[in-house]
């Protein structure tokens, strides 16, 4: 059963964020239709570049694909945020022979000036996206919506019988069937999501092929330049503008990869990567081996293979050493202890008192949680042991996976006498039907004495006290209720033991008073029986 969990009250722009999203959309439809200055541009383009950044790293440090499920629709924002910086580029480019620059920077650096270069290195990335990540992003999202549908029914089964033998809750068992519904949706949005960037790619090469074509005819027809500067000048901002915009595009499409090739883990992806594929020696030393041999081969340079070779090797030898380590520490730990033979005795020994418990009833009842309910059973056996002196044995609890979470049992020598249900966090108030109608909760008996009652929320508490009505916790009421069924079964509870010890008791002080009449003038069993008649009759013992 998870654990609620308390979120801190949001703050700032994330306390209106449906409202700064909106205004983000509007903004990026915007800036296909307003004209943009240069630096506008130059800001816009690096936060593109910022923002796949975080998405790429954010994608690595998921751990369930779930954690980023909003990254269906985030995909169709940024692709569109990109397509619209794609438009205003190519207003300042035909408009201007100015884009800013961040693309000026990407069509001159990045080329060193050879133009034929920077439209390969264009073109390669973009197939490097369409046809690899993209398509490969595609396949994996639609295999796995295949197969989550697929598993739908065998994991609705398996909630519905976790629920029927009372290991999870209701609203565990609805957390459970909302996550799966989840999955299958988020999967085929991913499908879906995957498109808009396959159409992304085709567009970019469009949009530079006309970016070219027409910055020729503007350059020379209408602005006069000579063949050559126009085609320097519009190729290299063409150019600039496709590899600014293709590389962060390249960016996402990995990190959609990343996050629908994601299985659900306990640790982020490096961390995996590193575990799993550096956990044996023996490859890291087989591939310093083969590295080394490599370095030595005529032709191939020395360096590098000898260097990687090295350092593969020490690396395969440091795991060796620290396995061979670990192998050691656990040879010398201490043996664990032969575990002694369980005698068939124990087996079939019946506890004269237990109580049974659901598991959502564990808290109430364990200190480790903040439980006081067996504070609680010690006071009640040392008030009973003062009232009725019946020593009461030891109440044994334990859970039980067939009762349904809040129920409990009290059973005698095996056999139950009693049940009820009790809801920690809440409060039991008993009263009149007139009284209980006027509050909210949920109807019930009260347990120990069958009266009219209602399980209500802490909020109405004080409400509640104040209408001068009864109210009780659940650990309380299941403590009356236990009380009331030792009381009313406490000539079953006496044992003939028990007969034994108080009279062993009594010797220590009337010696003589004991020898005299035990077993010359009454038997043990003729006091027991005595006695359990006056227990049946709410009698006390004290003195006898």
């Amino acid at each position: 059963m998870t654990t609620p969990v308390t979120l801190r009250p949001r703050s700032g722009l994330l306390r209106h964020g449906d409202i700064v999203f909106a205004i983000c959309v509007i903004s990026i439809v915007g800036i296909m239709i307003i004209p943009l200055p240069p630096f506008l541009l130059d800001i816009l383009l690096s936060f593109n570049i910022a923002f796949s950044l975080v998405l790429l790293l954010t994608a690595i440090y998921v751990t369930a694909p779930l954690e980023l499920s909003v990254f269906p629709s985030l995909m169709l924002v940024v692709t569109l945020f990109r397509l619209s910086l794609n438009v205003a580029s190519t207003r300042l480019i035909l408009g201007q022979a100015n884009a800013g620059e961040v693309i000026s920077a990407f069509g001159s650096f990045v080329v060193k000036g050879n133009y034929v270069v920077g439209f390969v290195i264009f073109v390669i990335i973009v197939v490097i996206q369409y046809v690899v990540v993209v398509r490969g992003t595609q396949r994996n999202a639609e295999v796995s919506a295949r197969f989550t549908l697929d598993a739908m029914p065998g994991k609705q089964m398996s909630i519905d019988a976790d629920l029927n033998a009372g290991l999870i809750s209701d609203k565990e068992a609805m957390r459970r069937r909302a996550e799966i519904t989840r999955e299958a949706d988020f999967y085929g949005a991913m499908d879906g999501a995957s498109k808009f960037v396959r159409g992304d790619a085709i567009a970019g090469i469009i949009i530079n092929l006309v970016n070219i074509l027409g910055g020729l005819a503007i350059g020379v027809l209408q602005q006069g330049m000579p063949l050559g500067e126009a085609v320097r000048t519009y190729t290299r901002l063409t150019i600039g503008d496709g590899l600014v915009t293709q590389v962060p595009a390249l960016i996402v499409s990995t990190s959609a990869g990343i996050v629908v090739s994601r299985a659900a883990a306990q640790s982020n992806l490096g961390v995996d990567i590193g575990t799993q594929l550096f956990s044996g020696y023996k490859p890291l030393a087989i591939v310093g081996a083969t590295l080394v041999v490599l370095a030595f081969v005529p032709g191939l340079p020395t360096v590098p293979f000898l260097l990687l070779g090295v350092v593969a090797g020490g690396a395969g030898y440091a795991r060796y050493k620290t396995r061979k380590a670990a192998v050691e520490v656990k040879e010398e730990a201490p043996k664990p202890k032969e575990k002694k033979q369980e005698k068939l005795e124990d087996l079939v020994k019946v506890d004269r008192l237990e109580l049974t418990i659901g598991y959502g009833l564990i808290s109430m009842v364990d200190p480790a949680e903040g439980g006081d309910f067996l504070e609680r059973i010690r006071g009640l056996r040392r008030q009973i042991a003062v009232d009725m002196g019946l020593v009461v044995p030891t109440i044994r609890i334990r859970d039980d996976v067939k009762l349904k979470p809040y129920e409990y049992e009290i059973r005698l020598k095996g056999a139950r006498v009693a049940k009820g249900e009790v809801y920690p966090g809440q409060y039991l108030v008993i009263g009149t039907k007139d009284a209980l109608d006027q509050i909210e909760g949920q109807q019930t008996r009260d347990p120990a004495f069958g009266l009219m009652a209602k399980w209500i929320h802490p909020r109405e508490k004080d409400k509640v006290e104040g209408m001068g009505l009864t109210v009780v916790e659940a650990a309380v009421a299941l403590g009356t209720h236990l009380s009331e069924v030792i009381k009313t079964h406490a000539s079953e509870i006496l044992s003939r033991q028990d007969v034994q010890n108080i009279i062993d008791s009594l010797r220590k002080d009337y010696p003589a008073v004991v020898e005299e009449a035990i077993p010359q003038a009454v038997s043990l069993g003729t006091i027991h029986r005595v006695m359990q008649n006056l227990l049946r009759e709410q009698v006390p013992i004290k003195d006898i």
